[in-house]
Order: C-alpha cells, then structure tokens, then sequence
C-alpha cells in the first residue's frame, strides 16, 4: 500500500507539470525517477522511452505504466498512470472555457510563445542526457545520423522506426544471437 501511495503522489507531481506533452516530460522524469528516487537505471528509463515511443500514447503516460508496474505490479501501472494523468484532465477542464476566450489577447499569446521555446529547451536537455546513455559505438552515431534524416525527410516514424528494428535484428543475428 506504501508502493501505490508514493506512485500516487510522485506521478501526480508530475502531472502537475506536464506542459508540452510527454516528450516535454522526459528530464523531470530522469530527475524524479533515476537521479532523486534511484528507482530506475538511465538505461532501464531509457528502454521505457523507447518501449513508449513504440507504443500508442504518450511516451510520459507509458513511462509511468511501466515504472508503476515494475515497482508495484499491475495496481502499481493502474494507479501510476491515472495520477499521472489526473492533474493535466483537470487542468484542461478548468482552462478550456478560459483559453477560448482570451486566446486572441496579445499577452495570452506571447506567454504561450514563450512556453513553446522552453519546451524546446526541455525537449534538447533530454535529448542530450539520452545521448550519453545510447550511444555508445560508432554504429550507434550512424544510425542516429540515418534515422534524423529519415525523419527531417518526412519519413513515416513508424517505417522508421520499422527499419531500424530490423536492422538491430539482422545485425544482432549476424553476430551469434540465434
């Protein structure tokens, strides 16, 4: 029960504070989960990420089912996931008439001009802390290299992602995983 109350309350903290969307997310995640609570390895978040990004959903929600159910099996992912989620609901619901009317107003806009920069900025630094954990040979650089390209080129994320997968396998194969 203990497990479930602190799931509770980490992942509705979190939620609190998810402007941008779930890849926003990623270095409050790092920091809460791996850096601060020590209940993830950076590779361990990493697999989640990227497990979450394979998934449907938003990678912070899928995020939060995989580390709920680790730590406390399949309550742990419901109630993970739902006070993730619980706090940006009533956000909206509180804010969607308000939004509407004053989304016109110059302040309101230049605020959310502001908001979407720092997203960005949010969205580099978790990038760059992934990097350290990913890449670790000279492949892994290529492969980041193709799968940008791909993407910049307006390539399916999913085919991309497809590609790639394959390709880890065939190598994998070749090099003795039977």
């Amino acid at each position: 029960m203990k497990k479930l109350c602190e799931l509770a309350v980490i992942f509705f903290k979190m939620g609190c504070f998810m402007f941008g969307g779930g890849s926003a997310m990623l270095p409050l995640i790092q920091q809460e989960l791996v850096d601060r609570r020590g209940w993830l390895t950076r590779e361990k978040l990493m697999d989640y990420y990227t497990i979450g990004q394979s998934t449907p959903g938003i990678i912070a929600v899928n995020v939060a089912t995989f580390t709920g159910y680790a730590r406390a099996g399949v309550a742990g992912a419901i109630i993970a996931t739902f006070a993730l989620i619980t706090a940006p609901i009533l956000i909206i619901l509180l804010l969607a008439n308000i939004l509407t009317v004053y989304m016109n107003n110059p302040y309101v806009m230049k605020a959310f001009t502001g908001i979407r920069i720092v997203v960005i900025a949010l969205i580099a630094e978790a990038v760059c802390g992934l990097w350290k954990t990913a890449v670790k040979e000279k492949k892994d650089i290529l492969f980041f290299s193709f799968a940008l390209l791909m993407a910049l080129s307006g390539i399916s994320v999913i085919a991309i992602m497809c590609i790639f997968c394959c390709i880890s396998l065939f190598l994998g194969y070749k090099r003795g995983w039977k």
